[in-house]
């Protein structure tokens, strides 16, 4: 009986670590994709090419 709750306790600090694991990850996600539709071509910050003669905008990466 006490090895049940010892291995029930265990699983809970998994479950526990894998979602903080999880909302990390998240948080991650999150932030990049924010950056990616903030700046889908570079070209506000000046790191992509511009082509002559066409809108320096939506143009994908």
């Amino acid at each position: 009986m006490e090895r049940e709750l010892n291995t029930k306790g265990e699983m809970r600090k998994q479950v526990r670590d894998l979602q903080s694991q999880v909302d990390e990850l998240k948080d991650l996600v999150n932030t990049l994709l924010s950056v990616i539709c903030e700046e889908p071509d570079g070209v506000h910050s000046g790191s992509a090419p511009t082509i002559p003669g066409q809108p320096p905008n939506n143009y994908c990466m």
